[in-house]
């Protein structure tokens, strides 16, 4: 279930837009980490700060684009240092979702899974290891910083730290939540969708076999599986646990608003649907027609709403408090 929002003094506006974002469905915080309306608007204001970052040239938006399902269109995305990226930036609708957080980790919860961006060394992303002072001095710098964590947070005094701040982050990302698709509008009123995608659908489920890896309301069974040998520079899941057996295992991802989020898999090396499609290495042959229907198909997992809900977007500059 979902837990309730801790009602914070918050302008009337701004408690029922954050409360508006708390409509996900089988979201869960952890005990130590409630959800409140002022978390959410904190936790949206750091992901749009480049001063998480070493050098301030980059923020979890720079690679995380509302308008994009929160991916970003490049294969990987070099670092705040311009050290190259290693893996393809993933979508973020319904992360609060999943069990596991990135192509290939078994991080526990979006709590810890921020520090690989801010903290990571392989490879460096935000460049922020080792400068916990440093990111709390440059956020307390801010007066309005100091009042959104005294309200987010008035069980910590309003401690500025990476704990808080990842907190923050956390709880913002449990609210990209996206479930008003034309799928989804279709799969409630019972109307059938228009009849290349219900024939791409059925695709889906039938001779393609896509629900195998892809099922459930978000269309991942949030497992690890291997589609070809692990490459030389990325052996996968087995980089983090040590076994052979691991290498060459990704995450499953996936697929609404798939058609915002290319170039595909890990390494971002299928440009297209039907491309990414081709590279699963399907024993049974797909015509053209078929890739078009199944596209089509994944077309009706676009929600528009979410894209440019402005709950997500970049906060206006004036303080909400």
């Amino acid at each position: 279930m979902i837990t309730s929002f801790l009602r914070a003094a918050l302008p009337v506006a701004l408690m029922m837009c954050a409360a508006g974002l708390a409509a996900a469905q089988d979201v869960v915080y952890p005990p130590n980490n409630p959800s409140s309306p002022m978390k959410i608007e904190l936790g949206r204001r750091l992901f749009y700060d480049a001063d998480l970052s070493i050098n301030g040239t980059m923020a979890c938006a720079t690679c995380h684009e509302q308008h994009r399902g929160f991916a970003d269109g490049n294969r990987t995305h070099p670092g705040a240092l311009d050290h190259p990226g290693k893996r393809n930036v993933p979508g973020l609708q319904n992360i609060a979702l999943l069990s596991h957080f990135t192509w290939a980790s078994r991080v526990a919860d979006l709590e810890h899974q921020a520090l690989t961006p801010l903290t990571g060394v392989s490879p460096i992303e935000m460049g922020m290891k080792g400068q916990d002072a440093e990111l709390a001095r440059r956020l307390a710098a801010n007066a309005c910083n100091v009042k959104l964590f005294s309200a987010a947070f008035p069980e910590k005094k309003g401690e500025i730290s990476l704990t808080t701040v990842t907190q923050a982050l956390a709880t913002f990302e449990r609210a990209l939540v996206s479930f008003d698709s034309p799928y989804d509008k279709s799969e409630k009123n019972g109307q059938k969708l228009p009849a290349d995608a219900e024939a791409g659908r059925e695709l889906f489920r039938g001779k393609g076999r896509c629900n195998s890896c892809h099922s459930g309301t978000n269309f991942t069974d949030d497992a690890f599986h291997a589609l070809e040998p692990a490459a030389p520079a990325d052996h996968g899941l087995a980089e983090e646990s040590g076994r052979a057996e691991d290498a060459g295992l990704f995450r499953t991802p996936g697929l609404r608003n798939v058609m915002l989020t290319a170039p595909y898999f890990h390494d971002g090396k299928a440009r297209t649907l039907p491309d990414a499609i081709r590279r699963h290495g399907l024993s049974i042959t797909l015509s053209d027609a078929e890739m078009d229907e199944i596209t089509t198909f994944l077309a009706t997992l676009t929600d528009r709403s979410f894209l440019f809900d402005p709950r997500l977007s970049l906060p206006d500059e004036a303080c909400p408090l």
